[in-house]
């Protein structure tokens, strides 16, 4: 199926754009107007200031799903993420689409997590209920247009409205609680709230869904959480492939065998996904960037098929690996950590609201990564967790 492509240049693309991708000489633009690079794109400016950004360094130190000091062979935050980045990068070239822009969003998805994953995130949550909440969505938009200080005329890393836009709703139409960062942001950019993101930030978001579900089951088999007899025995998907795996290899050492199943796993996404984009995208006729947010729907997403065997890995991750023992030991430390430390600080209140100061605790914990949270608390409490 040939895909329409855009007539004019492609601006520094290496492949040809399709005339529904975003295009960097058609951004709209920056909050604070600057003078764009003379080598560089607007996006690929976008994600070269997310890489050299603080945020960004810090999650090679914050956990995925097991606390990033306990092992060097589980995933963090920061090697989740470039598998995200390397996702959606692959996705965005076979659909004609900024390659840049993708990977700008898959870069900077998880840069608000706080120390601990969902672990210190919900406690986070729980600590802030009464002043704004906490959500880490609403944190990454925040360290790109506050919290990083890098440059000498503004806060922020002052991203294009595209990866901002990506950032905010590459899982699809957004709403915001007051007080949130996005409801400022929205005052200055309105970011079209209601509609779906560029085809680029969609794609972010279903890496995502590809990286995490393929990779946390290799995370789980390795660690022993469960057995492929387990997994097989509960998703189709997987139960296929392995029997496809042990009728082409008989004898496989145990790792390798893991690996050739979560690789091939992996790739039966990549291609579900692939397949029914072109459909829905070919059905929406899109004649430009446009058309995409006004069309209404995902067009980037898992067939209905395999969106039940994505729903099955879920359903069986959520029990054997998510709500595991060991994982449970680990959010009972999390949550005593990431407490204390709010409590803590929040007795030093003084001179600002507690609203305001409440926020930036948050801040300060969220951008913690595991070592430095579990130090603080050690040096505070006397006590090692």
């Amino acid at each position: 199926m040939s895909l329409p492509v855009s007539e004019t240049k492609y601006d520094y693309c290496a492949v040809p754009l399709a005339a529904y991708a975003c295009r960097a000489d058609q951004t709209k633009g920056r909050l604070i107007a600057e003078p764009e690079s003379a080598t560089r794109t607007a996006f690929q400016r976008d994600r070269d200031r997310i890489i050299h950004s603080s945020a960004f360094r810090r999650l090679k130190g914050k956990t995925q799903v097991f606390v990033a000091h306990e092992g060097d062979r589980y995933r963090t935050r920061l090697t989740h993420t470039m598998e995200v980045a390397q996702i959606a990068r692959d996705l965005a070239r076979s659909l004609m689409l900024n390659e840049d822009l993708a990977e700008a969003v898959a870069l900077s998805h998880d840069l608000g997590h706080p120390p601990f994953a969902h672990m210190g995130e919900d406690k986070l949550k729980e600590k802030m209920k009464d002043f704004g909440g906490f959500e880490h969505n609403d944190q990454s938009l925040r360290i790109v247009v506050l919290l990083e200080q890098r440059y000498a005329k503004w806060n922020g890393l002052n991203l294009s409205w595209e990866t901002i836009e990506g950032i905010v709703k590459h899982n699809g139409p957004v709403t915001y609680k007051p007080g949130h960062t996005l409801e400022q942001v929205q005052k200055q950019w309105d970011l079209q709230l209601n509609t779906w993101p560029s085809l680029e930030a969609q794609v972010a978001g279903i890496s995502d869904d590809i990286a995490y579900n393929s990779h946390d089951i290799e995370d789980g088999l390795f660690e022993n959480l469960f057995t492929l007899d387990d997994i097989a025995s509960a998703v189709p998907l997987v139960e296929r492939v392995w029997a496809e795996s042990r009728n082409q290899f008989a004898d496989l050492p145990h790792h390798v065998r893991v690996h050739e199943i979560v690789r091939e796993i992996l790739g039966r996404l990549v291609t579900d996904v692939l397949d029914e984009s072109r459909q829905r995208i070919a059905n929406a006729r899109l004649t430009c960037v446009e058309d995409v947010r006004a069309c209404g729907r995902q067009l980037v997403a898992f067939s209905p098929s395999m969106a039940e065997h994505v729903k099955a890995m879920r359903a069986f991750l959520m029990p054997r690996m998510y709500h595991h023992q060991v994982v449970r030991d680990m959010r009972v430390k999390a949550e005593k950590i990431v407490e204390g430390l709010f409590d803590t600080a929040m007795q030093k209140i003084s001179g600002e609201d507690a609203f305001t100061y409440s926020r930036k605790v948050a801040d300060d914990i969220a951008a913690m990564t595991d070592r430095q949270a579990m130090a603080e608390y050690e040096q505070i409490f006397g006590i090692k967790i």
